[in-house]
């Protein structure tokens, strides 16, 4: 009897060591499930933290089952808050468990997962093929020691965005302003004519200041790493920004910011002629911003000088593979088919709005098929970009980006164009700070 119950023990030690190691595999897997034993489905999980994306996969892998019978995926994708996903997803990769097969990774926040040895599966043998096809700055900003660990869905390249109506009132024609001199000066006439500022800056944002010294080959971090925030050139950038709030020439944005609801109805009722900022910002008018619609163009930024830069690529998210998944060579096939194909790359412009990161498809007829971007500004919209697209600079993303962005966007800007403080003094605070 005592035999049979020690037996008895023993077999039920082995079935809750079976049962704990089967849920211990699945949590390690972040519920990816690799080959499915039904009709060979292998099951995909995504993160990200935009319901658009998520949507765009979803549809992304509808089609990849639909021409690939003999490789089906079932795509489990969530959408999780920015913060808690990023937060999720560190934890997971430092931990070794929970991670997803395929996840969304915000720019700001790509040098935290590139500390020490990547937990991020190695792109390059599938980008390296497609450098000639794409805006290759849009990779370089997901890379680390010359190999590739994320693919972005656009390029984010910076316009401006005029209203035409308000130009014409003041007698400018925007295809005349080539330089930020003339910007200026086309802004003082629109201010005399119409009694309203040329441009808003942001108050507490990045959006209006990046681009602008990118342009100039010049960034907030160098390539090293280095924090550059007071150099020189962005010293007179931020001085001439400031000199056009003086002058009445700019405003600072309602709600300090240019997604604020407060922005939104400042520039419904037209009240300022123009704003620059990244592609992605369209549907901020089209969106938000009813009433503009058939009144905004889309033209390159000025340049600093002649033959200068004439926009900047801005903001952006790269789909990465973990590598916890089960099924990472699938990963990478799906990957490639939703995000460096030119199918997929249309439909990041027909789905999302973006402007893809493949050049190639920018001169596609489908480009200027009508959707809800092109009844608003017009099908030249694609024009514009290939003016400017060997003109985009790639920004330096490094590990103290984050804390980079976050005392410009927090300290520099409010001072430099809400309290209206020196901006070579500011700028030479913040620089300390962040170097101290």
């Amino acid at each position: 009897m005592k035999k049979m119950q020690v037996w008895l023990g023993v077999c039920l030690l082995v079935v809750v060591m079976a049962l704990s190691g089967c849920s211990t595999t699945k949590e390690a897997s972040g519920g990816t499930s690799g080959e499915a034993g039904n009709g060979g489905v292998t099951k995909l999980v995504f993160w990200t933290f935009v319901d658009a994306h998520q949507k765009f996969y979803e549809s992304m892998a509808e089609q990849w089952n639909q021409n690939h019978p003999d490789q089906q995926i079932e795509l489990e994708a969530t959408t999780i808050p920015y913060d808690d996903m990023h937060t999720k997803l560190l934890l997971a990769l430092q931990s070794g468990v929970g991670a997803p097969d395929l996840v969304d990774i915000e720019q700001s926040k790509f040098p935290n997962f590139m500390k020490g040895v990547p937990q991020l599966v190695d792109l390059t043998d599938m980008i390296q093929p497609e450098l000639n096809n794409i805006v290759q700055s849009r990779v370089e900003i997901y890379s680390k020691e010359g190999k590739y660990y994320g693919i972005d869905y656009h390029v984010g390249a910076t316009v401006m965005y005029y209203n035409r109506d308000s130009l014409n009132q003041a007698g400018v024609n925007a295809d005349d302003i080539k330089t930020w001199s003339d910007f200026e000066q086309a802004g003082k006439q629109v201010l005399e004519k119409t009694g309203k500022p040329m441009i808003t800056f942001e108050g507490n944002g990045n959006w209006s200041w990046w681009p602008a010294i990118s342009q100039q080959k010049s960034d907030q971090v160098d390539a090293d790493g280095n924090v550059t925030v007071n150099a020189p050139i962005n010293i007179e950038t931020m001085k001439f920004f400031q000199k056009m709030v003086q002058e009445g020439v700019a405003a600072v944005a309602p709600g300090a910011g240019h997604d604020t609801e407060e922005y939104f109805g400042y520039m419904d009722k037209g009240s300022a002629a123009a704003v620059f900022m990244p592609f992605w910002f369209m549907n901020r008018f089209t969106d938000h911003i009813p009433d503009l619609k058939g009144k905004m163009i889309i033209r390159p930024m000025p340049a600093w000088e002649e033959g200068g830069n004439r926009s900047a690529g801005m903001g952006g998210t790269a789909t990465s593979i973990t590598n916890q998944s089960a099924s990472i060579e699938l990963a990478e096939q799906f990957l490639a088919y939703a995000k460096l194909s030119k199918e997929g790359n249309i439909q990041i412009w027909k789905q999302l709005g973006f402007d893809p990161i493949r050049t190639d498809v920018w001169t596609d007829a489908a480009m200027k098929e009508s959707n809800k971007y092109t009844d608003y500004f017009g099908d030249d919209i694609f024009d514009t970009l290939l003016e400017v697209k060997d003109e985009i600079a790639p920004v330096h993303i490094r590990e103290k980006s984050p804390e980079v962005f976050d005392a410009v966007r927090n300290k520099a800007m409010p001072e430099i164009f809400i309290n209206m403080k020196d901006p070579e003094q500011v700028l030479n605070d913040v620089q300390a700070e962040l170097t101290r």
